[in-house]
């Protein structure tokens, strides 16, 4: 326990500073998964795209973010292991946030849209297992979250491809599809403010409110969630009011005008989509530093301990810098490069990977957005069959997620080695 009284401070400051690190490169990085669909669907200018991931990213990880940090901070190693080795412990946390900063940084120079989850995933797992032992990882959750990420992208996809299969149904395969849109955006808008309500409310705030001890029950959430989710459709249906049908534009097009009303619904999808990426990615930050400051204060690995609101504070100030000064660099990829996207085709995607990456953080798995978003792009290109889909750069996507695990885990290994002997 001397590591513990004598660099108890720089072990606190190295955490706070690989976390804000790792955060940075969540921003710079995963940024694209959030609002690149909304920039490759014109619906939104890069500058305003920014600007609404900053507020909602922001919100997303400090208001429900909690959940999952516990798994990043807990779940994917053997506790009773780790607690004969607090020391070790800490290493490896530390050489896992500076291994996942790394190669999100390198990644976001090269302009690859990488998993932040597999990331640091990939980095505990190699500290765990080669710096103190096999047994040290929970390799039982770690397979759970192995198959979330193959789980997660079919899911998306699936109600991506059915979400906009009922635009096409109800909107655009219609007599009138400018007065279908009208008609039928605003229960699309209530649902997102509905769904993103409810987890909010139900796993997200008891972390924010802890201190009050405020609690929900399922029918006043539903009741809270239903009057944000009206609010949120009267809002839409104030802004789809001022649009009027532009006749000469739907000569060339005729979803020219309905494309304009989708515009106005992917500013709330694209809210959504920002919210539900900072409630999940935001534990691959703050996990590990909450990990680290609980060791610190009591001087053993604690299978539990409350995840402060201060530590999330700090994941969602870091992922507002990186996506603030570098988020641009990725943007584009998935937006653009994947399949040609309207504001219709983006608000399927958007919808489903939202409703999708929130279910996960409700539930506290650590999934991919990068994989989520990806699959939901491709469910509504296949909307449109198969060869609406760009397969090179959909392969070469697949393939920085192959190379994205191993190079947070032998970072991770080197990382720990380094620490282990500066310390020592």
């Amino acid at each position: 326990m001397n590591l513990f009284a004598e660099y108890s401070q720089l072990l606190f400051i190295l955490a706070c500073v690989f976390g804000l690190f790792m955060a940075w490169g969540i921003g710079a990085n995963d940024v694209s998964n959030a609002m690149g669909t909304s920039v490759g669907a014109r619906a939104l200018t890069m500058k305003q795209a920014i600007c609404i991931a900053m507020v909602f990213e922001f919100a997303g990880a400090y208001l429900a973010g909690g959940e999952v940090t516990e798994t990043i901070r807990s779940g994917l190693v053997e506790m009773e292991v780790m607690a004969k080795n607090p020391d070790l412990f800490v290493y490896g946390m530390l050489a896992s946030l500076l291994a996942a900063g790394s190669w999100l940084l390198i990644a976001s120079m090269l302009g690859w849209p990488v998993s932040t989850t597999h990331s640091i995933v990939g980095a505990i797992i190699g500290f765990a297992a080669v710096g103190i032992s096999v047994d040290a990882v929970q390799w039982s959750a770690v397979w759970g979250i192995v198959g979330s990420w193959v789980i997660t992208p079919v899911m998306a996809g699936v109600l991506s491809f059915w979400i906009f299969r009922s635009v096409q149904f109800l909107i655009l395969n219609t007599e009138d599809p400018f007065a279908n849109a009208k008609h039928y955006i605003p229960y699309y808008m209530f649902a997102v403010g509905f769904f993103l309500s409810m987890v909010t409310i139900l796993k997200g705030l008891k972390y924010v409110l802890r201190e009050r001890q405020i609690e929900f029950s399922f029918l006043e959430a539903v009741v809270i969630a239903a009057g944000i989710g009206a609010l949120v459709a009267a809002i839409g249906i104030y802004l789809l009011s001022r649009i009027k049908q532009d006749a000469a534009a739907d000569k060339n097009s005729r979803f020219a005008s309905v494309e304009r009303v989708f515009g106005v619904l992917m500013i709330f999808t694209a809210c959504s989509m920002a919210f539900a990426h900072g409630s999940n990615d935001v534990a691959n930050a703050v996990g590990p530093v909450a990990a680290v400051i609980s060791v610190i204060k009591s001087g053993a690995v604690e299978a539990k301990a409350p995840v402060e609101s201060w530590v999330l504070l700090l994941g969602a100030f870091g992922i507002v810098i990186g996506l603030a000064t570098y988020g641009y660099k990725v943007m584009l990829t998935i937006g653009k490069k994947i399949t040609e996207l309207t504001p219709s085709r983006g608000f399927a995607a958007e919808m489903s990977a939202a409703a999708t990456v929130v279910i996960a953080s409700g539930a506290g798995l650590p999934i991919s957005t990068t994989h989520t978003l990806v699959g939901a792009v491709l469910g509504v290109g296949l909307a449109r069959g198969i060869g609406a889909l760009n397969i090179s750069v959909i392969g070469g996507i697949f393939a920085s997620w192959v190379i994205t695990l191993p190079a947070g885990a032998g970072l991770s290994i080197l990382f720990f080695y380094v620490l282990q002997a500066l310390f020592s």
